[in-house]
């Protein structure tokens, strides 16, 4: 078993099917989850997925219908969307040798201003498996409203070999 798939499974994390629209929601998807560019991959935006694919609850926005502390979850659930849409597309995630960029979206309340506390969410899990060297990253963490009421979309690149 490849290092980081190993390292999921001691922390107890599966990394969900792909994304199951909700029943009656047809959106068209022109385009891919994951563009493999040179030593360069690029992640499009993902939500928090439940491990069948579907959409994790709660939905809503952060400081309203769903807690800081859901969001921070959510976010996390959107790292391991990430992480599965790039095991699909590169066959092994060993294969990453940095994450350079995440971009954070966070669906909010009006006034809520702690989208960096959301995204750590994202971040803690990829340094956690990853550890500082490969997964440290910049990023960017807005608010914003989101596609399907998600509390939280992240897009991300990472340097592959």
């Amino acid at each position: 078993m490849a290092r980081i798939e190993a390292k999921l499974a001691e922390m107890g994390l599966t990394l969900p099917e792909p994304l199951q629209l909700p029943p009656g929601v047809r959106m068209s998807l022109p385009f891919a989850w994951v563009r493999v560019r040179g030593k360069r991959a690029f992640v499009s935006g993902h939500v928090a997925l439940n491990p069948d694919g579907t959409i994790a609850q709660p939905l809503g926005k952060v400081g309203a219908e769903v807690s800081p502390d859901e969001g921070y979850a959510a976010a996390r659930l959107v790292a391991l969307a990430q992480l599965a849409s790039l095991q699909r597309a590169l066959g092994n995630l060993d294969r990453i040798t940095a994450w350079l960029r995440v971009f954070a979206m966070v669906n909010v309340a009006p006034g809520f201003d702690q989208t960096p506390r959301i995204a750590n969410g994202f971040s803690d899990l990829i340094l956690e498996l990853f550890g500082a060297d490969i997964g440290t990253h910049a990023r960017s963490a807005v608010g914003m409203a989101l596609p399907l009421n998600a509390p939280v979309e992240c897009e991300a690149e990472v340097e592959i070999e």
